[in-house]
């Protein structure tokens, strides 16, 4: 398997971030001790051993015994000496919370964390080479790498919190003879927040009901096709599913993670057959495919994907919460790093499985029937991606009825026939929704049954002679009510997503706009307001602001009196971009609202412009 260069080169920017992330506060903080410590010997040595040499009364030996000593124990060395010698020079030099005393704490506090973390930088690359293993070994490299991530991020988020407050203090000491404490208390505030964000993380649990989109096919209402499965199942020498659910997506799968269906939550085996597919495959083609995902049970695949899944989940939740928690930034990108080359053992166990899966299925039916199928599943895939991407890119509103299932069933035979068929079939994989899968033409050299490109056409076209569909009792119902949830859905997300592209220019935009960009009103002091619409904002007291007259803005919280929100403008003034600033007194604990509000609107204008220097661009002769 080979990684694609996007991939390479994200991986790689990923490991340098990391490698920034461990040892750039510590080499940072080591390198400053360093400096200071040399800064603190000169000094020692210019204005001590002088006056030593100046002292009335003292014998020249004792004078030269002391002078010997303190050359050979400059205060960046006392601090860690033990020999009893210096043990009183030790204590005044090296008293506690002393500068030469926390020069030392610093140095040993950095020096061992660039130490630990590149242990656990090696810790996590070898946990990385262990889950190309074997799936036992690979479960458990992941369950070992996680634990020790979680606690390492805590004690790195603690640890490199402590330099940098540690040093927003030292730092302008050293080199300007001063200290800000709002520099300071801004530091430490921040760090509290990235330790308290990072503990409340930990005991973030991440939802593992998967919600699936269908109806459960009885015994009574699907007789023979369940006959079907228990059979293919006895021949694989494994159990048969629990439940089989037919929907309308374009794939099939099982999994043996919890279900939600409806509201019912399904244990056990589930097996997931798409109604629209089985219309399409003749019934040895379907059994190929039947074949395929029983396979995945007897290998052990969805149980493995079932163990798993949750702390991937789990995982993602935690790593996605560091990244949005200030300084805990800091732990995101070696976590990003490890999750990384993880998905990528993943994919290729994922590949190793599709292809024995394809083998197994193979041997109980055919190679033609496992090819034939995979192509047709392949095909109406990307013919219905399509469809539904190019009703989503109109920019007229969607009735509830849209009619998917008819524009892919009358259109699939003429996409078949069409000169980009064969292209876009080259690259076509079988979607699914737990694995990777390869791509058609490596699956059927897997087969060992090939087929010309030419022939892709005929295949699709072919109509079966029997099919699972049909077997099912209420197959057609279950297609006409999920297809009519989907379709609503479908149109709400589009019409959704055309408040965001419209201008608007018409009375009919405008009540779509309004419909999810309505006027907000944040109350002040004194009874005044601030709005924010989809055309601007209006400050209390004057004239709306446009979003076009907005090209940054900046939020201040205030430490005393009010916060205020400063919106630069296009136009250049006489001291540089023109700026209007807004106070906001009184706004308490609407901020977080108004700020996200504020982020909303803005964004949406940001889109809608695009969307219409897009369409200026098509247009243009």
């Amino acid at each position: 398997m080979t990684l694609h260069p996007a991939l390479r080169k994200g991986l790689l920017k990923t490991f340098l971030y990391s490698l920034l992330s461990l040892f750039l506060v510590p080499v940072i903080t080591l390198l400053f001790v360093k400096q200071s410590q040399l800064g603190i010997d000169a000094d020692f040595r210019q204005h001590v051993l002088p006056a030593i040499a100046q002292l009335a009364g003292v014998p020249a030996q004792v004078k030269a015994e002391q002078t010997a000593l303190f050359n050979d124990n400059p205060p960046s060395s006392t601090c860690g000496n033990e020999d009893p010698k210096v043990k009183a020079y030790r204590e005044r030099v090296c008293a506690p919370y002393s500068i030469a005393w926390q020069l030392h704490i610093a140095h040993a506090v950095s020096f061992w964390s660039i130490v630990a973390g590149v242990i656990l930088l090696l810790l996590m690359l070898g946990l990385s080479y262990s889950a190309f293993s074997d799936r036992r070994t690979q479960y458990r490299s992941f369950v070992t790498g996680w634990h020790l991530l979680r606690v390492a991020s805590a004690l790195e988020v603690l640890v490199q919190g402590a330099m940098l407050v540690w040093l927003s203090f030292w730092v302008t000491v050293y080199f300007w003879d001063i200290y800000s404490i709002k520099l300071v208390t801004i530091a430490g505030i921040a760090v509290g927040l990235a330790a308290i964000h990072t503990v409340r993380c930990i005991f973030l649990r991440s939802r593992n009901d998967w919600t699936l989109e269908g109806e459960a096919i009885t015994e009574a209402t699907a007789p023979a096709l369940w006959a079907r499965v228990r059979h293919l199942a006895g021949r694989l020498q494994t159990a048969a599913p629990t439940h089989i659910v037919a929907g309308i997506d374009s794939n099939f799968f099982v999994t043996e993670a919890p279900l939600n269906l409806a509201g019912t939550v399904l244990h056990g085996r589930t097996l997931f057959i798409s109604i629209p597919l089985l219309r399409l495959l003749d019934q040895h083609e379907a059994d190929a495919v039947l074949s395929h995902e029983l396979a995945h049970l007897q290998g052990g695949d969805a149980a493995s994907s079932a163990l798993l899944g949750p702390k991937l989940a789990q995982y993602d939740l935690y790593c996605r919460s560091m990244a949005g928690g200030g300084l805990t930034i800091m732990v995101y990108h070696l976590m990003a790093m490890y999750r990384v080359i993880f998905e990528i053992a993943l994919m290729r166990d994922s590949r190793e499985r599709e292809f024995l899966a394809d083998r197994l299925a193979a041997k109980l039916t055919s190679g033609k029937a496992i090819v034939q199928s995979l192509i047709k599943v392949a095909a109406y895939s990307h013919y219905r991606s399509q469809i539904e991407h190019k009703l989503f890119e109109q920019n007229q509103q969607h009735g509830v009825s849209l009619g998917i299932a008819n524009y892919v069933a009358s259109g699939l035979e003429p996409y078949a026939a069409s000169p980009q068929f064969i292209e876009e079939m080259k690259s076509a994989s079988v979607p699914h929704p737990f694995d990777s899968h390869p791509l058609l033409e490596e699956r059927m050299r897997n087969v060992q049954h090939e087929v010309a490109e030419q022939e892709y056409s005929a295949i699709v076209t072919l109509a079966p002679t029997t099919s699972w569909a049909n077997a099912i009792r209420n197959a057609h119902d279950i297609e006409q009510r999920l297809w009519a949830v989907y379709e609503q859905r479908f149109a709400a997300n589009h019409e959704m997503h055309l408040a965001y592209r419209y201008g608007p220019a018409n009375e009919a935009e405008l009540a779509i706009v309004l419909k999810y960009f309505p006027p907000i009103a944040f109350n002040l002091k004194k009874g005044r307001q601030i709005v924010i619409s989809y055309s601007g904002v209006t400050p209390p007291g004057q004239k709306e602001i446009s979003w076009d007259s907005v090209s940054k803005t900046d939020y201040a919280d205030a430490v005393l009196g009010s916060d205020a929100l400063t919106v630069k403008h296009p136009e250049k003034g006489f001291f540089g971009a023109k700026q209007t600033k807004i106070k906001l007194p009184g706004l308490g604990k609407q901020k977080a609202h108004f700020k996200a509000a504020f982020a909303h609107y803005w964004t949406r204008h940001q889109a809608m412009r695009q969307e219409q220097r897009q369409e200026a661009l098509l247009t243009k002769p």
